[in-house]
């Protein structure tokens, strides 16, 4: 199932490639690691220590401390389907951080990012 290869794709392996696509967007690492952590609850600290363990994808996310209530206000495609409409809560929380990603890249503000 698809799915179950994107949960199962290592966190230290998926990290890099929304870094380095911000990067080539004029955004920062930094900028990245706000976004992710506004979304999942994870702190500067928990984010590297999930980095490190090697987690993978699903696990990043089913371990999250809080998932910020405000992703319902995320909206748009990803990959051609849209965020709001996937079913499965893990996938979605997933799309939902390719598609911060996507407008970091894309150059709006963190504040109409972090949905401010």
């Amino acid at each position: 199932m698809e799915n179950d290869k994107v949960f199962a794709m290592k966190i230290s392996k998926v990290y890099p490639l929304l870094v380095q696509k911000a990067e080539r967007k004029g955004r920062t690492k930094q900028e990245v690691d706000e976004i992710i952590c506004w979304l999942t609850g994870y702190d500067e600290n928990s984010l590297n220590k999930q980095l490190e363990q090697d987690i993978e994808y699903g696990e990043f996310f089913r371990g999250a401390p809080q998932i910020n209530p405000n992703c319902v206000k995320i909206k748009g495609a990803v990959c051609g389907v849209r965020v709001e409409e996937i079913a499965d809560p893990l996938m979605q929380q997933i799309r939902y951080l390719d598609k911060l990603i996507d407008e970091l890249a894309k150059g709006k503000t963190m504040e109409k990012i972090l949905r401010k």
